[in-house]
């Protein structure tokens, strides 16, 4: 079920807004003053990145860019005609251990960037049509991109902002961002914390990603399109099915439906393959079944949930 709104139509974002109020500011200036213990994300390592201390993420007062281009690979409403304008942030708050983007995420790979890059690359990438700016793994880089904001803003961006992160995402930080994203877009990636536990190391994930996904809804509802079906305002939450269950899709679904909204937009995706360190582990060393995919498919719709991005059907 598709949902429109089509007097929401071409409105500015509500970022400039807040600009123009002096909100936006303010919450650059809350967003800083996190670093000096961080406590950006649920891992709270405490040090102070203001002095280029390094905690799990391993960055410190500056932003750290991998790539930044018109993406044609995300989902087709922030896709659209032009596609979506992402920005890849190198490393990552969850560093899972199977992650398809090691060399960005493990190795750091990218350049340092201060406010006027990322300021400049956002532009761009709206002067050359992109319907939306997209952060890739975002949660580490806050208050370094709302630092960005502020000079984008001035320099006339006004298209919607994407929040695509892993999940693993304080309600405190979420709370800074309210009505400066547009669209959320996290992964919920287990169920069960004793996975998370072993290719995460994390033992909280299960609570941290409902209590964000909550969060993410409460701030921005379900998915809203345009006329020609691109992404305006709302949540979408992608599902990685992995091997021998281990992502716990019955049970994620089941609360996406009972806890969100059965109108949720889902992605559950089947590109799963071995990656990283994992190439001698017992579980997750091999590709998805299609069997193994079309029972996630299943309960997908056991749950009751009515939108399923259509693109990884089989």
């Amino acid at each position: 079920m598709a949902v429109r709104a089509s007097n929401i139509n071409n409105m500015a974002p509500s970022y400039i807004q807040l600009h123009k109020k002096g909100i936006l500011a303010q919450r650059v200036r809350d967003a800083v003053s996190m670093l000096e213990e961080c406590r950006l994300c649920p891992r709270k390592c405490g040090i102070n990145r203001l002095e280029g201390e390094n905690g799990f993420c391993r960055m410190g007062r500056w932003a750290r860019v991998a790539s930044y281009n018109a993406h044609f690979g995300e989902e087709p409403p922030l896709v659209g005609t032009n596609g979506s304008g992402a920005i890849f942030f190198s490393s990552c708050n969850l560093l899972c251990s199977f992650c398809q983007n090691f060399e960005i995420s493990h190795l750091n790979k990218g350049f340092k960037a201060g406010p006027k890059q990322i300021a400049a690359m956002m532009i761009q990438l709206s002067d050359n049509g992109c319907h939306n700016i997209n952060f890739v793994t975002p949660t580490h880089f806050i208050p370094q991109i709302l630092e960005a904001l502020e000079i984008a803003v001035e320099n006339g961006l006004s298209i919607p902002l994407v929040y695509n992160s892993s999940g693993y995402d304080s309600r405190e930080s979420l709370v800074l961002l309210e009505e400066i994203f547009d669209i959320y877009m996290p992964d919920f990636k287990f169920w069960d914390n004793n996975w998370s536990e072993q290719y995460c190391q994390v033992s909280d994930y299960r609570e941290v990603a409902c209590s964000a996904v909550i969060e993410m809804h409460r701030q921005v509802g379900d998915l809203v399109t345009d006329d020609r079906g691109i992404a305006e305002k709302g949540l979408l939450i992608r599902h990685l099915v992995m091997p021998e269950g281990v992502s716990g899709t019955e049970d994620i679904m089941r609360f996406i439906a009972e806890n969100i909204s059965q109108n949720s937009y889902i992605n559950v995706m089947d590109q799963y393959r071995p990656c990283g360190s994992v190439y001698n582990d017992e579980f997750i060393n091999r590709y998805l079944t299609k069997e193994e995919y079309m029972e996630a498919l299943d309960s997908v719709h056991r749950a009751g949930l009515l939108r399923l991005d259509p693109r990884h059907r089989i």
